[in-house]
């Protein structure tokens, strides 16, 4: 277990200089007795008996254990040292994700609690982290793994893998690290970009500010492919600033610089916070110019026109489960994703890693961000879901790629929503509260069916008989009557209202060319039919003209689940080109 995975900067749409990654070799701990605190572990100063590669689950064969029977409740600890260069700053200790609660001690004081297995959280550890010498870092997570009423996605609540659900995640599954900021510092940014007006308006919030902002200047340097674009100098005066920025054409051709998965162009920024003449704080960070929206029922991209060739990602790996074993295999699957034809992709009941959506930003790729949903309903689920989702939008708002949010799927969490006001108003609230959180990108209420108010009309069809398909999709009045899954498209007194109609999931062909077994919608007897059956699923909605966009289930192969383009590791079934072929054939 010497080898340290996942050492690349887990943050890149935010960086600075000064910072240590704390990933690696920990010792572990099983609570099941649930002794832990009784027994002070908290304090440090017990050693774990086992050892866990973070930040890879327990449950992964990454992590060093593979184990992927219920323990709840585990305990982690490491060592740490604050690094020279930190010297004069402050030190914030930042976790990408813990599945589901956290409790974290520094030198035996507690320095946060967080609860929601998907999104980040940190601390500020400069009055408790010695500046000289070692640092005892201890971790409690607890999970519950049987409760189908929390916030969790595909994981599994039984035993085994089954169906569509899969191995679980407890514990630590994003990196751990450590940041150097500023006695007063830029906390966090929101870009919002207006392609038609060409500039862009930035959000900065400071943090350390309180009665320390005289003589505190911000520098803001923008820059395209190494030109200085545009450059402002903000007086702070408060813990929030806000500026709106006209970026240079030093081309006449702004249009040239807009994003999109063709021409994934991205502005870079640099902020310098000064008191004086000094340098107290610098990051740097990067946005797009690009914007989403709904013209006479047509979904756009940068207004004109785009057709959504989506693939369904979940995002799940055969050696490190939810957490990809690196930036490389990352990489990968968005490569893959662009060599096969398509031009975007759902990441499916998952809030994926931020090195993916660097990806998919830097490379252009269209990501429709979902949520990690429960699967009943419960008032405390609202309460859990409610908080995470929006700390899930706060993480991910400045990504271009990301143009659509998708906070509930397929009525998991609200089973009982044709007929349950309750569950109607959750659904509801999801999609409004979405929209007052980001003004420019679209929501769907409810991917798949049982839809309330939603800005696309989004239907899952599994039919693999192409015919059945051509007549389904010939005219609009068909494709919003029909009920695919036995399911009504629209509850609570909503109805198909002019929005554009996608396909946002089919195909889901099983196709066996691995050592895995399991199943899938239709199967595949060799390369000939796979390929055949596959355009006889693609075609029909290429052709629809009623049809705005499609998401193909699925990218690669899940556990039991055998219906990828790609196997499980990530070798296509078919070769690109072809597959590529067939998202283009009209």
């Amino acid at each position: 277990m010497e080898k340290n995975y996942r050492q690349e900067h887990p943050r890149p749409q935010f960086e600075r200089a000064d910072w240590i990654n704390l990933n690696g070799e920990w010792e572990f701990e099983f609570d099941d007795g649930r002794i832990g605190d009784k027994e002070q572990w908290h304090s440090g100063g017990k050693e774990l008996s086992r050892r866990i590669q973070v930040p890879f689950a327990f449950q992964s064969r990454l992590s060093g254990i593979g184990d992927p029977d219920f323990h709840d409740t585990v305990w982690y600890r490491t060592a740490f040292e604050v690094p020279a260069s930190f010297s004069g700053k402050r030190t914030i200790l930042h976790f990408g994700a813990v599945d589901y609660e956290a409790s974290v001690w520094v030198n035996g004081k507690l320095a946060a609690k967080h609860e929601g297995g998907h999104t980040p959280f940190s601390a500020d550890i400069t009055e408790i982290a010695n500046t000289s010498g070692s640092n005892t870092l201890v971790v409690k997570a607890v999970d519950f793994s049987r409760d189908v009423t929390l916030p969790r996605g595909k994981q599994y609540w039984l035993a085994d893998s089954a169906s569509i659900f899969y191995t679980r995640t407890t514990g630590i599954w994003q990196t751990v690290w450590l940041e150097a900021v500023g006695q007063t510092y830029v906390d966090k940014v929101r870009f919002t970009p207006d392609i038609d007006r060409n500039d862009i308006e930035m959000r900065i919030f400071f943090g350390g500010l309180a009665g320390k902002a005289d003589g505190l200047t911000l520098e803001i340097d923008v820059s395209f492919q190494g030109v200085r674009v545009a450059r402002d100098i903000v007086q702070v005066n408060n813990e929030e600033e806000t500026r709106t920025i006209r970026l240079t054409d030093f081309n006449d051709h702004s249009q040239g610089r807009w994003w999109s998965p063709e021409r994934p162009n991205l502005y870079d920024v640099r902020f310098t916070l000064r008191s004086a003449d000094a340098a107290i704080d610098e990051a740097s960070s990067y946005f797009g110019m690009r914007k989403v929206s709904i013209e006479d029922g047509k979904f756009c991209l940068n207004n004109r026109p785009y057709f959504q060739k989506l693939v369904l990602d979940q995002g799940y790996f055969p050696d490190g489960n939810l957490t990809p074993p690196s930036d490389e295999a990352i990489r990968k699957d968005v490569e893959l994703t662009k060599a096969m034809g398509f031009n975007g992709a759902r990441k499916h009941q998952k809030l994926e890693d931020p090195r993916y959506l660097y990806w998919a930003d830097k490379l252009g790729l269209l990501v429709w961000s979902e949520a990690a949903n429960a699967y009943q309903y419960s008032e405390k689920y609202v309460r859990r879901f409610v908080n995470e989702w929006q700390e899930a939008m706060e993480r991910d708002y400045n990504h271009p790629s990301i143009v659509v949010w998708v906070p509930l799927n397929e009525s998991w969490g609200v089973p009982n929503i044709q007929i349950d006001k309750r569950q109607q108003q959750h659904a509801l609230t999801m999609y409004h509260l979405t929209k007052s959180l980001d003004p420019m990108r679209l929501v769907v209420s409810n991917d798949g069916w049982e839809l309330v108010a939603t800005d696309l009309y989004n239907i899952h069809d599994y039919e693999w008989r192409r015919e059945v398909l051509e007549e389904r999709y010939s005219a609009q009045e068909k494709a919003t009557s029909a009920m695919p899954a036995n399911r009504r498209l629209s509850v609570g007194g909503h109805s198909y209202a002019g929005q554009p109609i996608l396909v946002t999931e089919f195909g889901g062909i099983a196709y066996k060319k691995s050592d895995w077994e399991g199943w899938g919608y239709s199967g595949a007897e060799n390369d000939e039919d796979y390929a055949e059956r596959l355009r006889a699923v693609v075609q029909p909605l290429l052709r629809s003209g009623v049809v705005q966009g499609f998401c193909y289930t699925q990218l690669t192969d899940v556990e039991q689940e055998i219906n990828g383009l790609l196997t499980y590791d990530r070798v296509p079934k078919l070769p690109v080109e072809l597959v590529k072929e067939i998202n283009e054939e009209k």
